[in-house]
């Protein structure tokens, strides 16, 4: 836990401009959030901090890499973190999180931790399918080749092209027209 303390701003102290914070971090972090998604990793983060009156502004660039397992040969492999990410934090009556960006802080809050949302940016870039580097290339040659396949096709023949672009006319409506030119 005092791996996380690290990652504490007090800014109850703070004047209403902006400042600027870097943080390193390492293996250490991650085993310190007590997760199972990443084991090991390092990234630098600089935050931009602006400070109003009614809220926070955090800009956050992390660079680094973290060690994933790949889905397909279960072998470890770096994957490069290049994350540019804001949050606003406002000030009112209760804390909530409205949406992604934008979360309520209490007027009183003395001071915030960063890391929650330093773990969740980087989570949140990562790729869902984990693959080695040198899958990587295969993988995107079998969705180049697939993404031209018919899957399916409800038509039985391709006959008359021209007459299948524009649909047929229901019977009824043709009969509706007919009284509708008299």
């Amino acid at each position: 836990m005092k791996e996380l303390q690290k990652y504490d701003i007090q800014i109850s102290s703070l004047e209403n401009k902006s400042y600027e914070f870097d943080f390193e971090s390492g293996d250490a972090f991650f085993e310190a959030l007590e997760q199972d998604l990443i084991q090991r990793g390092s990234f630098k983060t600089h935050l931009v901090l602006t400070k109003s009156s009614s809220m926070i502004q955090l800009n956050f660039h992390i660079n680094g890499t973290v060690e994933l397992i790949c889905d397909r040969s279960l072998d470890p492999f770096d994957e490069p973190l290049a994350i540019q990410e804001q949050l606003f934090l406002k000030y009112a009556d209760h804390a909530e999180e409205l949406t992604d960006e934008i979360e309520l802080i209490l007027w009183e809050t003395q001071q915030i931790n960063i890391a929650r949302y330093l773990f969740d940016f980087i989570v949140l870039s990562l790729p869902m399918k984990k693959l080695h580097p040198r899958f990587r290339a295969e993988e995107a040659d079998e969705d180049e080749e697939q993404e031209g396949k018919v899957v399916y096709r409800s038509e039985s023949s391709t006959e008359n092209e021209d007459e299948a672009s524009e649909p047929p006319v229901d019977p009824r409506w043709e009969a509706l027209r007919k009284l509708n030119n008299n």
